[in-house]
């Protein structure tokens, strides 16, 4: 089978979407399928609208039997500025009569990716079938349906669909617009990450009939081995090692764990936080604000992998990621398999992830209070602590390996193309 992956970014960066897509492209490749990725030169997601954040060289390359095509970001003038209301804008034109059209063109500039569009709009490599995600990003998406639909060949996205607070669109929003819903509507396949995720796109127009599950997952070997020890006298680690692991920025809860934990050392908490992956401009302009006595007790780590990931794993006594802005959470399914309790906030698939009081905790987003109570239940009752932990790796071992997620995706992908 030729598979076209197309994905904002790709290895050597490493998060959910793209794990989840160089997963998929490494394991399908050593099956014996040919795969192309086409991803973009972004390192820090904030490079798509800031021209001075982190970026790669485009170019191709080969990475474990995939072709990696990385293009050029261009930026419009006035990026910062024009980005976010060129976003606004396609969300008002597509919500007028017969307006999504004009918003689809809109979109193909959030992110403006010319070489990128035009190599999908001129490909003369056959593919059987196109795989994109995710839905913020319009442009790709978009272009990567034109190829599909020119070469009459199937459609199928992961839109990795964030729906945030129950009661708050300030999140999904940016992820249902009548254009990206519409792109959605085109699809042969739309890989869902949880139950409620699905749902909620049918309800939203999305036909039920193209919704599978896909998932995330783990390789519970790669998180072995870890040396704790080492860690905590690298790093001076005091009391309970509370860690947050993922894009340290304000909608994942970065601001309000570091006030819970804030909380706790005023009442005399022995604790030490980890902050763990790359900073958004948002959490840098914050901790330029705290006091030295605050930052004195965290522990800003940037993008951990390998050894180092694994050793503060093993150094963990609690993951906190109270986010609104997670599909899923990889994290989780790693913190289960370390024997580490998680807590999460109420919002999007998170609430579907983690059990309340069975395989974690859950807080209101935002609720700093709650945050700081949950975090000093889990670090006091070692006995909960664990028992939580173990049911969460019982969850993931059984479902979410993967081998048993990319099986998953597989099986589509033979179903489209049959």
């Amino acid at each position: 089978m030729r598979i076209l992956h197309v994905i904002q970014r790709y290895w050597p960066y490493v998060g959910g979407s793209e794990r989840y897509f160089q997963e998929l492209s490494e394991r399908l490749a050593a099956a014996g399928h040919s795969v192309t990725v086409y991803t973009t030169t972004a390192w820090d997601l904030e490079y798509f609208w800031q021209p001075r954040r982190r970026h790669l060289t485009p170019g191709s390359e080969w990475l474990n039997g995939v072709l990696v095509r990385r293009f050029p970001v261009r930026h419009v003038p006035f990026s910062p500025l024009s980005y976010p209301a060129l976003r606004r804008l396609a969300g008002f034109l597509g919500r007028l009569p017969g307006g999504v059209p004009l918003a689809l063109g809109v979109a193909t500039a959030t992110p403006w990716l010319p070489e990128l569009a035009l190599a999908l709009l001129t490909a003369r490599e056959r593919f059987d079938l196109v795989h994109a995600g995710n839905i913020p990003f319009d442009a790709l998406v978009a272009w990567a349906q034109v190829l599909a639909r020119r070469q009459r060949i199937p459609f199928l996205m992961t839109p990795f669909t964030h729906l945030g607070e129950p009661d708050d669109a300030t999140v999904r929003r940016h992820y249902t617009l009548p254009h990206q819903i519409a792109l959605l509507r085109g699809c042969d396949a739309v890989f869902v990450q949880t139950a409620l995720e699905g749902e909620f796109l049918v309800q939203a127009g999305v036909p039920r009939r193209a919704i599978r599950r896909g998932g995330v997952g783990i390789t519970p070997a790669e998180l072995s081995g870890g040396d704790g020890e080492r860690f905590r006298r690298q790093h001076q680690v005091q009391g309970c090692l509370v860690t947050f692991l993922g894009t340290v920025a304000y909608d994942k809860g970065a601001v309000h764990l570091v006030e819970a934990m804030q909380r706790l050392w005023e009442e005399g908490f022995v604790a030490t936080l980890a902050l763990a992956g790359p900073t958004y401009s948002d959490f840098e302009r914050y901790w330029a604000t705290l006091p030295e006595r605050v930052r004195q007790q965290c522990r800003l780590l940037g993008l951990t992998v390998g050894e180092a990931k694994r050793d503060l794993l093993a150094a963990t006594d609690v993951l906190a990621l109270p986010s609104r802005t997670d599909s899923f959470g990889i994290v989780f399914l790693e913190a289960w398999v370390c024997g580490i309790p998680p807590v999460g906030a109420r919002a999007g698939g998170v609430a579907e992830v983690i059990e309340d009081g069975v395989t974690g905790r859950l807080v209101p987003f935002g609720d700093v209070p709650a945050l700081a109570a949950a975090i000093r239940q889990l670090c006091q009752d070692r006995v909960l602590a664990r028992q939580l932990a173990a049911r969460g790796r019982e969850k993931a071992l059984r479902d979410y390996t993967w081998a048993q997620v990319v099986a998953r995706v597989a099986a589509v992908y033979q179903e489209v193309t049959a």
